[in-house]
C-alpha cells in the first residue's frame, strides 16, 4: 500500500507551523515558529501583529519543513490546512498560502478544523489509538466533552456556557501578576504551592461548564488580598479546575459506557490536570494524553487530521474560506 505524505499548515493563532505526516501518524518534519515574546509585551495575542508576522514567517517555515521531512513539494499528497476556529486574519494568511500552494503542485486541498487537529495529535503520540473514545478537549478558546465515534464523525457532549479553561487561566494568571502565556506560569507557581483556599465549582446536570465563576472568585480574592500566597492561590485554582473536568468525565462515561478518554488542546499539557486523569487509570480507565510539544498549536496535527479526512474524500476546493467561529463537524 502506497504511503500518503500530508503536508500541514497552521496559523489560526500566534504560531506558524508547517509539517510532513506520513499517513497520518509519523511526522517527518515540524517546523513551529512561535510568536511568544513578541504578544508577551501585550499580556496576550495581539491579531494585527499575529498576522503580519505569519504572513513574514510562513514561507521559510515551510520550506524548512520540506527540506527537514526530506522531500520535494510534488511528493505531497495533500495539502492541509486549517481553516478555522481561530483568529480569522491569522487563518487567512495560512489558508492563502495553503491554496496557492495546492494550486501550484496540483494538489487536493484539505481544509481542517483546528479542534479536530488537536484530537487527532494523540494519533501521533498513541499509534495505537483508534476511536470511539472520549476527547476532554482543553484550549485558549474551547472546553468541551467530544465523543469521537470514528475519525470523522464527532458528537459534542458538552461545552463550556462562558470561559473557556484557558481563557480562565490567562485571565487570573494576568491580574495576579504573572503575565502572558498564563496556563505554563500558574503550573510553575503551583508546584510550589497548596491547595488550602476553597474556590466554587458549578454544578450541572448534564455535561457543560462554566469557569467564570471560578475565574472571577479568584481575582476578588487577590484585589481583597494581594498579599494572598500566590502559590497556594495558583494550586488552589488547579485542583478546583481539575475536579469540574474530572467529575464531568466519570459523567460522560458513565453515560456512553465508554472507558477511554484522551485529552487534547493546550491546556492538556498542565501537570496538575494530567496527574488528576492519570488517577482514572486505578479504576479501569484507559486515558490517552498527547506528547507535552503536540498539547499546543502545531501543524503536525493539522496533517493528521487531515490525512484521515483526505482518505475518506474530504476534500475542498479553493472557495474554501476562513471560519473563525468554525465548530466541530461543520
Amino acid at each position: 500500500m502506497k504511503d500518503i505524505l500530508t503536508l500541514g499548515i497552521e496559523s489560526s493563532c500566534d504560531e506558524t507551523s508547517v509539517a510532513v505526516v506520513k499517513n497520518g501518524r509519523e511526522v517527518l518534519s515540524n517546523v513551529i515558529n512561535t510568536q511568544i515574546d513578541i504578544h508577551t509585551i501585550y499580556g496576550g495575542v495581539v491579531p494585527e501583529i499575529a498576522s503580519r508576522n505569519h504572513i513574514q514567517n510562513i514561507s521559510f517555515v515551510s520550506k524548512k519543513a520540506i527540506e527537514d521531512a526530506k522531500i520535494k513539494y510534488q511528493d505531497v499528497d495533500a495539502v492541509c490546512v486549517t481553516y478555522g476556529p481561530g483568529l480569522v486574519g491569522a487563518l487567512l494568511v495560512g489558508l492563502s498560502y495553503g491554496k496557492a500552494l495546492s494550486y501550484a503542485i496540483e494538489k487536493p486541498l484539505v481544509g481542517v478544523n483546528h479542534i479536530e487537529g488537536h484530537i487527532a495529535a494523540n494519533y501521533i503520540t498513541h499509534k495505537d489509538l483508534k476511536p470511539p473514545f472520549l476527547c476532554m478537549m482543553m484550549s485558549g478558546g474551547n472546553t468541551q466533552i467530544v465523543l469521537v465515534k470514528d475519525y470523522n464523525d464527532f458528537e459534542v457532549l458538552g461545552k463550556t456556557k462562558d470561559d473557556a479553561i484557558g481563557e480562565a487561566f490567562d485571565k487570573v494568571a494576568r491580574v495576579i501578576g504573572l503575565g502572558y502565556p498564563g496556563g505554563p506560569k500558574i503550573d510553575r507557581m503551583a508546584s510550589l504551592g497548596k491547595p488550602t483556599i476553597d474556590l466554587p465549582k458549578p454544578s450541572f446536570e448534564n455535561l457543560d461548564f462554566s469557569f467564570s465563576g471560578i475565574k472571577t472568585a479568584v481575582i476578588n480574592l487577590y484585589h481583597k488580598n494581594p498579599n494572598l500566597n500566590k502559590e497556594d492561590l495558583c494550586k488552589s485554582f488547579e485542583k478546583t479546575v481539575s475536579e469540574i473536568l474530572i467529575e464531568n468525565i466519570k459523567k460522560a462515561i458513565n453515560n456512553t459506557g465508554i472507558k477511554t478518554i484522551v485529552l487534547a488542546g493546550g491546556v492538556s499539557a498542565n501537570s496538575y490536570i494530567r496527574n488528576s486523569f492519570e488517577e482514572l487509570e486505578k479504576d479501569g480507565i484507559k486515558v490517552y494524553m498527547p506528547d507535552i510539544k503536540l498539547c499546543t498549536d502545531n501543524a503536525a496535527m493539522i496533517a493528521s487530521a487531515g490525512y484521515y479526512d483526505f482518505i475518506n474524500n474530504k476534500t475542498s476546493d479553493l472557495s474554501l474560506n476562513a471560519i473563525p467561529n468554525l465548530k466541530l463537524s461543520e
